[in-house]
Protein backbone atom coordinates (compact mmCIF):
# COMPACT_ATOMS: atom_id res chain seq x y z
CA UNK A 1 0.00 0.00 0.00
CA UNK A 2 1.41 3.41 -0.96
CA UNK A 3 1.08 6.63 1.00
CA UNK A 4 -0.87 8.18 -1.88
CA UNK A 5 -3.43 5.36 -1.80
CA UNK A 6 -4.36 6.44 1.75
CA UNK A 7 -5.26 9.86 0.27
CA UNK A 8 -3.93 12.11 3.07
CA UNK A 9 -4.55 15.81 2.54
CA UNK A 10 -0.84 16.61 2.63
CA UNK A 11 2.40 14.71 2.28
CA UNK A 12 5.83 15.97 3.36
CA UNK A 13 8.55 14.14 1.42
CA UNK A 14 11.91 14.31 3.18
CA UNK A 15 15.15 12.53 2.46
CA UNK A 16 16.95 10.64 5.22
CA UNK A 17 19.53 12.82 6.99
CA UNK A 18 22.61 10.84 7.96
CA UNK A 19 24.17 12.74 10.87
CA UNK A 20 26.00 10.15 13.02
CA UNK A 21 28.07 12.88 14.71
CA UNK A 22 24.77 14.13 16.18
CA UNK A 23 22.70 10.93 16.32
CA UNK A 24 24.96 8.25 17.68
CA UNK A 25 22.65 5.36 16.86
CA UNK A 26 23.17 6.11 13.16
CA UNK A 27 26.78 4.94 13.47
CA UNK A 28 25.59 1.36 13.04
CA UNK A 29 24.59 2.21 9.45
CA UNK A 30 27.33 1.71 6.89
CA UNK A 31 27.63 4.90 4.87
CA UNK A 32 28.73 2.94 1.82
CA UNK A 33 25.28 1.29 1.81
CA UNK A 34 23.47 4.62 1.59
CA UNK A 35 22.38 5.94 -1.83
CA UNK A 36 24.55 8.62 -3.38
CA UNK A 37 23.30 12.06 -4.42
CA UNK A 38 22.27 10.94 -7.90
CA UNK A 39 20.26 8.05 -6.48
CA UNK A 40 18.60 10.28 -3.87
CA UNK A 41 17.61 12.76 -6.55
CA UNK A 42 16.23 9.95 -8.71
CA UNK A 43 14.22 8.63 -5.74
CA UNK A 44 12.73 12.03 -5.01
CA UNK A 45 11.91 12.63 -8.67
CA UNK A 46 10.18 9.25 -8.96
CA UNK A 47 8.18 9.87 -5.79
CA UNK A 48 7.19 13.37 -6.94
CA UNK A 49 6.02 12.03 -10.31
CA UNK A 50 4.01 9.32 -8.54
CA UNK A 51 2.33 11.85 -6.25
CA UNK A 52 1.53 14.42 -8.94
CA UNK A 53 0.25 11.57 -11.12
CA UNK A 54 -2.13 10.69 -8.29
CA UNK A 55 -3.53 14.21 -8.28
CA UNK A 56 -1.35 15.95 -5.72
CA UNK A 57 0.11 19.41 -6.32
CA UNK A 58 3.77 20.05 -5.55
CA UNK A 59 4.07 22.79 -2.93
CA UNK A 60 7.43 24.43 -2.43
CA UNK A 61 10.45 22.26 -1.78
CA UNK A 62 9.11 19.03 -0.32
CA UNK A 63 5.33 19.19 0.26
CA UNK A 64 2.46 17.78 -1.77
CA UNK A 65 -1.22 18.54 -1.25
CA UNK A 66 -4.62 18.21 -2.91
CA UNK A 67 -5.46 21.23 -5.12
CA UNK A 68 -8.29 22.10 -2.72
CA UNK A 69 -5.99 22.13 0.31
CA UNK A 70 -5.32 25.61 1.81
CA UNK A 71 -1.57 25.05 1.41
CA UNK A 72 -1.91 24.36 -2.33
CA UNK A 73 -4.27 27.32 -2.76
CA UNK A 74 -1.83 29.61 -0.94
CA UNK A 75 1.01 28.46 -3.21
CA UNK A 76 -1.09 29.08 -6.34
CA UNK A 77 -2.02 32.56 -5.10
CA UNK A 78 1.56 33.51 -4.15
CA UNK A 79 0.68 33.60 -0.44
CA UNK A 80 2.74 30.65 0.71
CA UNK A 81 5.05 31.16 3.68
CA UNK A 82 7.73 29.08 5.38
CA UNK A 83 9.02 29.01 8.93
CA UNK A 84 11.32 26.64 10.80
CA UNK A 85 8.43 24.17 11.08
CA UNK A 86 7.88 24.02 7.33
CA UNK A 87 5.43 25.55 4.86
CA UNK A 88 2.46 27.51 6.16
CA UNK A 89 -0.49 29.58 4.99
CA UNK A 90 0.28 32.18 7.66
CA UNK A 91 2.77 35.00 7.42
CA UNK A 92 5.25 35.72 10.19
CA UNK A 93 3.54 34.91 13.47
CA UNK A 94 4.75 33.97 16.91
CA UNK A 95 5.18 30.24 17.53
CA UNK A 96 5.36 29.10 21.14
CA UNK A 97 7.28 25.86 21.69
CA UNK A 98 6.03 23.86 24.68
CA UNK A 99 7.79 20.86 26.19
CA UNK A 100 11.35 19.61 26.48
CA UNK A 101 13.61 20.59 23.54
CA UNK A 102 10.78 22.50 21.80
CA UNK A 103 11.74 25.46 19.61
CA UNK A 104 9.75 28.69 19.48
CA UNK A 105 9.84 31.92 17.50
CA UNK A 106 8.81 35.22 19.08
CA UNK A 107 9.24 38.32 16.93
CA UNK A 108 12.81 38.45 15.57
CA UNK A 109 14.03 35.82 18.06
CA UNK A 110 14.23 32.04 18.34
CA UNK A 111 14.56 29.96 21.49
CA UNK A 112 14.93 26.33 22.48
CA UNK A 113 13.72 24.77 25.70
CA UNK A 114 15.80 22.56 27.95
CA UNK A 115 16.48 19.24 26.23
CA UNK A 116 15.96 16.82 29.11
CA UNK A 117 12.84 16.34 31.19
CA UNK A 118 14.80 16.75 34.44
CA UNK A 119 16.17 20.15 33.42
CA UNK A 120 12.84 21.22 31.94
CA UNK A 121 10.85 20.43 35.09
CA UNK A 122 13.56 21.83 37.37
CA UNK A 123 13.13 25.22 35.69
CA UNK A 124 9.36 25.07 36.03
CA UNK A 125 9.59 24.15 39.70
CA UNK A 126 11.81 27.20 40.28
CA UNK A 127 9.31 29.38 38.45
CA UNK A 128 11.76 30.02 35.59
CA UNK A 129 11.15 29.78 31.89
CA UNK A 130 12.62 26.44 30.74
CA UNK A 131 14.67 28.10 27.99
CA UNK A 132 18.11 26.63 27.30
CA UNK A 133 19.28 29.04 24.62
CA UNK A 134 18.08 31.70 22.21
CA UNK A 135 19.14 33.98 19.41
CA UNK A 136 18.05 37.42 18.26
CA UNK A 137 18.16 37.97 14.51
CA UNK A 138 20.33 40.79 13.24
CA UNK A 139 19.17 43.16 10.47
CA UNK A 140 21.30 41.09 8.06
CA UNK A 141 19.61 37.88 9.25
CA UNK A 142 16.18 39.39 8.58
CA UNK A 143 17.15 40.44 5.05
CA UNK A 144 18.54 37.01 4.25
CA UNK A 145 15.49 35.29 5.74
CA UNK A 146 13.25 37.30 3.41
CA UNK A 147 15.37 36.34 0.40
CA UNK A 148 15.44 32.64 1.30
CA UNK A 149 11.71 32.59 2.01
CA UNK A 150 10.90 34.14 -1.37
CA UNK A 151 13.02 31.59 -3.21
CA UNK A 152 11.79 28.56 -1.29
CA UNK A 153 8.12 29.55 -1.39
CA UNK A 154 7.71 31.20 -4.78
CA UNK A 155 10.84 30.16 -6.72
CA UNK A 156 11.32 33.77 -7.74
CA UNK A 157 12.59 36.92 -6.09
CA UNK A 158 11.85 40.50 -7.08
CA UNK A 159 14.90 42.41 -5.92
CA UNK A 160 13.02 45.63 -5.12
CA UNK A 161 10.78 43.69 -2.70
CA UNK A 162 13.75 43.15 -0.37
CA UNK A 163 14.25 46.01 2.07
CA UNK A 164 17.95 46.35 2.86
CA UNK A 165 19.04 48.62 5.76
CA UNK A 166 20.84 51.79 4.73
CA UNK A 167 19.29 51.87 1.29
CA UNK A 168 22.00 49.63 -0.16
CA UNK A 169 21.03 48.14 -3.49
CA UNK A 170 20.43 44.40 -3.85
CA UNK A 171 23.22 43.98 -6.42
CA UNK A 172 25.78 45.59 -4.15
CA UNK A 173 24.63 43.94 -0.93
CA UNK A 174 24.63 40.44 -2.43
CA UNK A 175 27.45 40.83 -4.95
CA UNK A 176 29.25 37.68 -3.77
CA UNK A 177 26.06 35.63 -3.70
CA UNK A 178 25.10 36.72 -7.22
CA UNK A 179 28.50 35.59 -8.48
CA UNK A 180 27.86 32.15 -6.98
CA UNK A 181 24.36 32.03 -8.46
CA UNK A 182 25.86 32.56 -11.91
CA UNK A 183 27.08 28.95 -11.73
CA UNK A 184 23.51 27.74 -11.20
CA UNK A 185 22.37 29.96 -14.08
CA UNK A 186 25.00 28.41 -16.36
CA UNK A 187 23.51 24.99 -15.55
CA UNK A 188 20.01 26.17 -16.49
CA UNK A 189 18.75 26.01 -12.90
CA UNK A 190 17.79 29.69 -12.65
CA UNK A 191 17.78 32.94 -14.57
CA UNK A 192 19.39 36.16 -13.35
CA UNK A 193 17.62 39.27 -14.58
CA UNK A 194 18.08 42.95 -13.74
CA UNK A 195 15.01 43.02 -11.52
CA UNK A 196 14.54 39.43 -10.38
CA UNK A 197 15.88 35.92 -9.83
CA UNK A 198 13.72 33.11 -11.22
CA UNK A 199 14.26 29.41 -10.56
CA UNK A 200 13.55 27.17 -13.55
CA UNK A 201 11.42 24.00 -13.42
CA UNK A 202 14.64 21.97 -13.42
CA UNK A 203 16.12 24.09 -10.66
CA UNK A 204 13.19 23.60 -8.31
CA UNK A 205 14.51 20.19 -7.35
CA UNK A 206 17.71 21.93 -6.21
CA UNK A 207 16.13 24.93 -4.53
CA UNK A 208 17.75 24.07 -1.19
CA UNK A 209 21.40 24.50 -2.34
CA UNK A 210 20.32 27.58 -4.33
CA UNK A 211 18.82 29.17 -1.21
CA UNK A 212 21.83 28.12 0.87
CA UNK A 213 23.95 30.58 -1.11
CA UNK A 214 22.29 33.36 0.91
CA UNK A 215 22.79 31.69 4.31
CA UNK A 216 25.69 33.57 5.92
CA UNK A 217 25.77 31.23 8.91
CA UNK A 218 26.32 28.16 6.74
CA UNK A 219 29.00 30.05 4.86
CA UNK A 220 30.84 30.80 8.11
CA UNK A 221 30.36 27.42 9.80
CA UNK A 222 31.77 24.49 7.84
CA UNK A 223 30.53 21.99 10.42
CA UNK A 224 26.93 23.04 9.86
CA UNK A 225 27.44 22.86 6.12
CA UNK A 226 27.72 19.10 6.44
CA UNK A 227 24.69 18.81 8.75
CA UNK A 228 22.96 16.66 6.16
CA UNK A 229 23.10 16.09 2.44
CA UNK A 230 21.04 18.65 0.55
CA UNK A 231 20.29 16.00 -2.07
Amino acid sequence: MSAASLRPGRIALFGYAHVPWMKRHQKIIEEAALPDSASRLAQFTAAAERLTGAGYVAVGLDHFAWPSDPLARAAAAGRLHRNFQGYSTHSHCDLVGLGASAIGMIGPTYYQNQRTLNDYYACLERGDLPVMRGIALSPDDLVRRAVIQALMCHFRLVKDDIEIPGGIGFERYFSQELQELAEFANEGLLTLEDDMISVTARGRLLIRPIAMVFDAHLRADQERRRYSKVI
